[in-house]
């Protein structure tokens, strides 16, 4: 099985990019992903985490 998908893609040209276009988009997430986490608001940060325990909102059923 892997000796065919192996001899797949050494026929595509250009697949050589595909996995350095995989570890940009990872890496740009993750780099905005932690500029977010440091320059959210705590208070943000807060409200969110307690939003699963808030009473307030459940809806009558």
């Amino acid at each position: 099985m892997l000796k065919f998908v192996k001899n797949h893609m050494e026929t595509i040209d250009g697949v050589a990019t595909y996995p350095m276009i995989s570890l940009l988009i990872f890496f740009v997430f993750f780099t905005i992903l932690f500029w977010w986490v440091f320059t959210a608001s705590k208070a943000h940060i807060k409200e969110m985490g307690e939003l699963p325990l808030d009473n307030d909102n459940q809806q009558n059923i």
